[in-house]
């Protein structure tokens, strides 16, 4: 049974307490049972080339459970038990997969963002006391490999380095090449270095050892900011196990096909995608190391889905985006649904994609803190374009007012509180004094500001931890204005997401300078490139204001400037129109709304002009 109205949500709530569904209590048992329902079915598969002809390597479910039951084992000979850490920075692959699993089994598994620099990679080696890396081996086009070697160097409690060789993947005369021109890569530190498959090989098939016979930490993600350390969630086998049954009970069965080419060191690809799958027996394909940033994905995308006869894909806004700039070349009659997430849908991109693609596409919400999953626009009920859906079965969603720290009513606005089998109470973050405040009683406080209409739609208004979602990728602007500070004009910074049309959001600075200084804007712009580490946090946008709008207390108002980048942004897109934003208001509903003066026969040029972007308009006068 799935659910298309709260009522139907409430009533498999009402079944029976969380507690009484008597599921697995670990990944590997979990992985167990849908090796015994599904045994000869596919359940993995990977492909280094996006092209369709290329080699694509599949593991059943049986092969899956055998070859993680062999990564386990490594990783409990090379020391890890089940309070141990081990670590990987690799792009999408089989072993990935493997490592993502075993690790979880034998220790606790730290997924690990390869686009990192080698400081926080390092940084977060040093906050999980990681024991063991596994790691790309020198490989042609990516520097993965060298940076995680100069990480270790910075991490000396890592004792093993795991190397994977996508070498192996390779046919024909790429195959004979790659030997050829592979680089360097000398290390200082002092880590044993093994073959990552060459050891899997001499394990055992079965668990050599006993599984965990108990709830406990199996995983350790760490949250997207791109400044100093990021934070490292702790998520439990119960949170991981929760989200596999949301999706074998509400989405999946072992009939379906997912295609998900986002990173696997991101909580949507591990714990929704890929649990998903291991909870319903449901075959998910990984296209290319990169996914979608992948050479020729977006070209392929669509022959793949035909290939692989794939019933659902994992998506994004920016990559729905740019999948319609490319026609649909192949047959995807067996493509049933899109499940988006990271970042906020523009209406008018939801509507060409339908349209385009025949599908119907489902918005969700979830954070890394949560183990993931909170909320979904009903696959088999009425989306509403822009909400964020319904929360699932056994999860509570609170609105909570900010001023007065009690409950909101329908359609007010505060803070988006969140209880469910995937939080863990009290203890969200590895550093303890990194949990202050983080719970309305039992509720986690996600930092994100919204409201509950009548029917029980979630929206989202606004973040109250200001953070910038560039296309999915959460980025801290606390790094773009440290990094502005200390240019020595720049007396005052402020970084503020401004909207775009393909990313959702974009960097935009704002910086007052010292009195007397003197400098361009095309300077500061190559300040800021040569001293933030990230290129996603790069400004697409910088602009000198004589003051910036500050607080009584001198504290950068931010609201202000973001109705500045609005304006500007939307006035652009309006440049063919007979038509400009007079101002920008708050609404206690919709968050900040641009206020147009236009004549209301032009409603529909002004909506095709502005329907790429998520902030909301309307017509206010001639």
């Amino acid at each position: 049974m799935a659910f298309a109205t709260m009522a139907d949500r409430d009533a498999i709530h009402n079944e029976m307490p969380w507690a009484d569904r008597r599921l697995p209590v670990t990944t590997f048992a979990l992985l167990s049972q849908t090796a015994a329902a599904h045994g000869a079915r596919k359940a993995v598969s990977f492909s280094l080339l996006s092209d369709p002809d290329a080699f694509c390597e599949t593991l059943t479910w049986s092969e899956l459970q055998a070859k993680t039951a062999q990564a386990a084992n490594l990783f409990r000979d090379l020391g890890i038990g089940e309070k141990d850490v081990v670590a990987f920075v690799l792009p999408n692959a089989t072993e990935t997969i493997l490592t993502y699993l075993g690790g979880q089994v034998a220790g606790i598994v730290n997924p690990i963002n390869p686009l990192l620099d080698a400081e926080q990679i390092g940084a977060i080696l040093r906050e999980t006391k990681a024991k063991v890396v596994v790691t790309l081996r020198a490989f042609p086009k990516t520097d993965v490999a060298q940076k995680t070697a100069e990480a270790v160097r910075l991490a000396p409690n890592v004792t093993t380095v795991l190397e994977v060789d996508l070498h192996r993947y390779l046919t024909g005369l790429k195959r004979l090449i790659v030997p050829l021109i592979r680089p360097k890569n000398p290390v200082a530190h002092n880590a044993k270095v093994l073959d990552f498959n060459a050891e899997l090989a001499k394990r055992p098939t079965t668990l050599a050892f006993a599984d965990s016979d108990r709830d406990r930490v199996a995983a350790y993600f760490h949250t997207g900011g791109t400044t100093g350390m990021p934070k490292v969630v702790q998520h439990r086998y119960s949170g991981i196990v929760y989200n596999a049954w949301l999706g074998a009970r509400l989405l999946f069965t072992e009939q379906d096909v997912q295609i998900c080419p986002l990173p696997l060191f991101h909580v949507f690809a591990t714990i929704v995608s890929l649990g998903a799958s291991l909870g319903s027996g449901a075959q998910v394909v990984f296209p290319t190391p990169q996914g979608y940033r992948g050479e020729g994905v977006f070209d392929n995308f669509w022959k793949l889905v035909a290939k692989h006869k794939v019933t659902f894909m994992i998506t994004v806004p920016t990559a729905m985006s740019a999948l319609m700039q490319r026609k649909v070349d192949a047959d995807i009659s067996s493509l049933r649904l899109a499940f988006c997430g990271s970042a906020p849908l523009p209406l008018e991109l939801y509507k060409k994609f339908e349209a385009a693609a025949g599908v119907t596409i489902c918005e969700g919400y979830g954070l890394t803190e949560a183990t993931c999953l909170v909320s979904i626009n009903p696959p088999d009920g009425e989306k509403r374009v822009g909400s964020i859906g319904m929360p699932f079965p056994y999860t509570d969603v609170k609105i909570v007012s900010a001023a007065t720290g009690m409950e909101c009513g329908v359609d007010e606005i505060g803070e988006i509180c969140v209880a469910s089998p995937g939080v863990f109470s009290g203890q969200t973050y590895t550093e303890a004094d990194k949990n202050r405040d983080m719970f309305y009683n039992d509720h986690l406080r996600t930092g994100d500001l919204g409201r509950i209409d009548a029917d029980g739609y979630l929206w989202i208004t606004g973040r109250a931890k200001d953070l910038i979602i560039r296309g999915g990728h959460n980025i801290d602007p606390a790094e773009i204005e440290e990094a502005m500070a200390g240019h020595p004009a720049v007396a005052f910074a402020g970084a503020i997401g401004q909207p775009d049309a393909h990313a959702g959001e974009v960097p935009c600075v704002y910086v007052e300078l010292v009195a007397g200084a003197d400098v361009t804007d095309a300077a500061l712009l190559d300040y800021a490139k040569e001293h933030i580490h990230e290129r996603a946090a790069h400004p697409k946008h910088l602009e000198v204001l004589a003051e910036l709008p500050k607080t009584a207390v001198g504290k950068i108002f931010k609201p202000d400037l973001r109705k500045r980048a609005i304006t500007r942004i939307y006035n652009a897109a309006l440049a063919d129109v007979p038509a400009h934003v007079d101002s920008v208001m708050e609404d206690k509903r919709r968050g900040l709304v641009a206020q147009i003066t236009a004549d209301p026969h032009l409603a529909d040029q002004i909506g095709t002009a502005l329907g790429v972007y998520t902030i909301p308009w309307e017509i206010v006068k001639k």
